[in-house]
């Protein structure tokens, strides 16, 4: 069993924190941004590495641009976080400074992380800021994500660059002290210290989006909980104003890795990709697919629909539209109807491969 030491123990960690813990009315709030920073520079300077993922770009904004409340249209959003991001990242150098530390600003959208040209650039800028001595400040960049290529939130995107650093803890920080088995307001409710496993969340009654400055909630971190330790990345949940216990390991949720720590090439494949097209095989086929884990070949597949290019991720379907497996297809997908049901030995040579290697193929049921 993996206790709460891992957390305390870790050389690197990934610190992700919400809008309403380091916000006040749509302004930063120098004093709980001040405290949070004092605790990474502790631990920084104790030797260990910290990226911080932090919200609060739009909600920055909200004061600074006369705005009453987070805007709903997206190019408002978009306007804010501009205002925001700037202002965010400033506080966030000034406040470091105090500590003799520098920081680095990484922008990030969903897009970045579904390439996985640019899944590898950003591997390759956070490790050197880290070598440096810098301490990454990562965000969605919401100036430009839309809707089609937003994490959604930034649960997630802590999820995933903790995973992409190696990070050997998650904390996520909110405004509630950990995942309680209802609504913490309401009589009843109790705080869950330890989770050990998926069975025990399946009792947790989850209400709410998040606030009215945020996009997240309890149900966002617990699913990016489930990313991390499924990739065997030990998570604690807990108070933003809790956050130096919580970097010690005390206090708040602590969730036990549920998974080994997968190989970069195939967590990419399930959590940070979104399929461009879909491939449809009788049942059969992809029952082979799944259990025998077998590539897929062009005589196997009876349908294509999407646009995509080769070297795009594609989802793989059963006839009844159940998907079970997604990868990395090599074709384009105007040259895949001309290919499909015929036999290898029947293509022209330069056409005779895998639709999708057994390599580049991640089971997802």
């Amino acid at each position: 069993m993996t206790t709460r030491d891992t957390i305390a123990a870790a050389t690197r960690s990934v610190v992700k924190v919400g809008s309403t813990s380091i916000t006040h009315r749509g302004r930063l709030d120098p004093s709980r941004l001040d405290d949070l920073v004092d605790a990474l520079a502790s631990r920084r300077k104790g030797g260990q590495q910290v990226v911080l993922v932090s919200s609060g770009a739009i909600a920055a904004g909200i004061g600074p641009l006369g705005l009453k409340a987070r805007p709903r249209d997206l190019a408002t959003q978009q306007a804010a976080a501009s205002v925001g991001q700037l202002l965010l990242v400033e506080r966030y150098a000034a406040s470091f400074a105090r500590h003799g530390l520098m920081v680095g600003q990484v922008l990030l959208t969903a897009d970045d992380l579904h390439r996985r040209g640019h899944y590898r650039n950003a591997v390759r800028t956070l490790e050197r800021l880290l070598a440096l001595g810098v301490i990454p400040i990562v965000n969605e960049n919401d100036t430009v994500a839309t809707h089609e290529i937003r994490f959604g939130d930034n649960d997630r995107l802590a999820a995933l660059v903790a995973h992409l650093v190696q990070a050997e803890a998650l904390v996520l920080l909110s405004d509630i002290d950990g995942l309680y088995t209802a609504d913490p307001r309401k009589d009843g409710s109790e705080l869950i210290a330890q989770v050990s496993s998926r069975a025990d969340l399946e009792a947790v009654r989850i209400g709410g989006s998040g606030s009215a400055v945020g996009t997240g909630g309890m149900a966002t971190k617990i699913d990016a909980a489930l990313i991390a330790t499924g990739a065997g990345i030990p998570v604690l949940l807990t108070a933003a104003s809790s956050v130096a216990d919580g970097l010690m390991g005390k206090g708040g949720t602590f969730v036990e890795p549920l998974g080994r720590r997968a190989a970069s090439r195939l967590f990419w494949l399930r959590h940070a990709t979104a399929p461009r097209g879909r491939l449809v095989r009788v049942a059969g086929g992809v029952h082979a697919v799944v259990a025998k884990r077998v590539s897929l070949l062009p005589a196997g597949i009876t349908a294509v629909s999407g646009d995509f290019s080769a070297g795009d991720p594609v989802e793989l379907a059963d006839e009844q539209g159940i998907v079970v497996a997604r990868g990395l297809v090599a074709f384009d997908s105007e040259d895949m109807p001309a290919l499909l049901g015929k036999s290898t030995r029947d293509l022209p040579q330069e056409l005779r491969r895998e639709a999708v290697h057994r390599d580049d193929l991640i089971i997802l049921q």
